[in-house]
């Protein structure tokens, strides 16, 4: 049980409270309700971009690192589809330093040249190393590509290409900026040996005169299912075959999606699930075989990756079937009570040891503060899955006709 309060400011900044004695360092997490899905399809990668940007430099605080780490703290970012999240740690004498600079870069950013130019290259950098110079470093690009036609998930958080980022401007940074970064568009989230009246006495100093503004609307639709099944084979400097094949899921405020997350872990997480006793021990066709969500606000994806031994025509038709063999096993048998209850167990085990840290809580205190999810119901709503719904589920996730397939083979 995580004993938390939530307040709301006047400019409506969320703020979550969790008393922690057992360390002695406080974190400032900020979710900011900001992320690729926010972004132009002609101007990519802005939300990432930003995860940089907001360290450069702030209208009062002109190196966000140094006055961090002077205070005897870490800080750093992240950023996905949904969301844009920024933590910094500082002992518990220095909180209101935290409080200070974190604030301050809400208000507005310095928006110098100089900055812009240092983290567009960083971000250009990261691009190729990451997309263009590893192996597979393009398969969230080809991935989403063949799965999403019109919503914004058909892009990855990095960006859909580097010109876009080439081009941008102070105009376009200030306009995404005020447009998003907001106290009524973010939740901040504080734990560590601090009090509640503490923590709401310096958010309403340091944020309180933050003017709410007016966030962009998103005005995209819902994306369709496929009509028929999409694939794509890559020739690449690659190690060995991979294949990946994906189907379109529920958001994860739908009743559905912890059942389709226990389905993977019933696949896949663990020496005893399926697909480790099946396909990896059990057949010579693969090195590794996995499966996972994209947990994703909405409509996101279930993805099967599997590495294989032999990229000859016949090794990759047989690993395809071996894979839906397993899947389709789910549509036609529920699963065994045990091994569901395996799944959740292990779910549960996962989330309570992930959950003892402190920046750990603060995090996943601000997301479901931020998507109204009760942080300690998580573990219940589980146990509620049935056989009956890992087989409901499964039935209408696992159509041959709706899924894409990515492969990749060795030149």
């Amino acid at each position: 049980m995580i004993d938390y309060t939530v307040h709301t400011l006047d400019n409506g900044l969320r703020v979550v409270h969790h008393h922690d004695p057992s360390t002695c360092h406080v974190v400032l997490n900020t979710l900011y309700n900001v992320s690729a899905r926010d972004e132009s399809p002609e101007m990519t990668g802005m939300a990432h971009l930003f995860e940089h940007l907001m360290f450069g430099g702030s209208v009062n605080v002109p190196e966000f690192d140094k006055a961090v780490e002077t205070a005897g703290g870490t800080d750093n970012a992240w950023t996905s589809n949904d969301f844009t999240n920024f933590y910094t740690v500082v002992p518990a004498v220095n909180a209101e330093t935290a409080f200070w600079v974190e604030s301050d870069r809400m208000l507005s950013l310095a928006f110098t040249e100089e900055s812009l130019e240092v983290q567009r290259k960083v971000v250009m950098e990261e691009f190729k190393q990451v997309c263009l110079n590893r192996p597979y470093g393009d398969m969230g690009h080809r991935l989403r590509a063949l799965l999403y036609r019109t919503h914004p998930y058909r892009y990855p958080t990095i960006g859909r290409e580097l010109s876009h980022i080439e081009r941008v401007t102070m105009a376009d940074i200030k306009a995404f900026f005020y447009s998003h970064y907001a106290p009524n568009n973010a939740v901040l989230a504080v734990a560590g040996p601090i009090s509640e009246a503490e923590t709401l006495r310096l958010a309403r100093k340091w944020y309180g005169t933050i003017p709410a503004r007016d966030i962009a609307p998103r005005t995209y639709g819902r994306e369709q299912l496929p009509d028929s099944p999409r694939r794509e084979t890559v020739r690449s400097d690659v190690p060995q075959a991979r294949m990946t094949i994906a189907v379109l899921m529920d958001e994860a405020s739908h009743p559905d999606y912890k059942t389709a997350d226990l389905i993977t872990d019933i696949l896949a997480s663990g020496q005893s699930a399926r697909f480790n006793r099946r396909l990896v021990m059990g057949t010579d066709l693969f090195t590794s075989a996995d499966a996972s969500i994209s947990g994703s606000e909405e409509q996101g994806f279930l993805m099967v990756n599997a590495a294989l031994r032999s990229d000859s025509d016949e090794a990759l038709q047989r690993a395809e079937e071996a894979i839906w063999n397993e899947l389709i096993l789910l549509t036609r048998e529920e699963p065994d009570e045990k091994e569901l209850e395996r799944a959740v167990n292990r779910f549960e085990s996962n989330l309570t040891f992930s959950l003892i840290n402190y920046l750990a809580k603060a995090s996943r205190l601000a997301r479901c503060v931020m998507t109204g999810e009760d942080i300690n119901g998580i573990t219940a709503d589980y146990r509620s899955v049935t056989p009956a719904d890992i087989r409901r589920v499964a039935t209408r996730l696992f159509d041959r006709n709706r899924a894409a397939t990515l492969i990749y083979r060795p030149n």
